[in-house]
């Protein structure tokens, strides 16, 4: 049914359409990826200028351990860096006052609820 040139057509265009997709997708990519490095590298330089070296080690074992807390913690401390809040470089004990207080900000309560109208296990009824 189908006319053999128009599948060489089709086949052609699509051909065509990856090349152009997958030739703007590879720049695109790099340029997002430099991006990317230019502000870890930006991060990297003001944490540096603000933590002594025990809070950086402190915050990289942090960033080990609880990946999602520790880029808390950093964007909290890269905020107050630009706000002018940091009166010197941080220390261990600061960044542990930081950590308690974040800590205190994001626990969560958990609480348990049991419906005893479906559970319906009784044990007086087996008398």
């Amino acid at each position: 049914m189908a006319d053999p040139e128009l599948e060489a057509i089709r086949q052609q265009r699509l051909a065509q359409l990856q090349s152009q997709y997958k030739g703007g997708d590879g720049q695109n990519q790099h340029a997002a990826e430099e991006k990317r490095q230019q502000i870890q590298e930006m991060r990297h330089s003001i944490l540096t200028q603000v933590l002594d070296q025990s809070a950086r080690a402190r915050l990289n074992t942090l960033l080990l351990g609880k990946p999602e807390k520790g880029r808390m913690v950093e964007e909290l401390i890269l905020n107050m860096a630009q706000r002018g809040q940091l009166p010197g470089k941080l220390g261990e004990q600061e960044l542990i006052g930081l950590l308690e207080s974040v800590n205190q900000q994001t626990r969560k309560t958990t609480t348990v609820k049991f419906d005893r109208r479906r559970a319906a296990l009784d044990s007086d009824d087996d008398l």
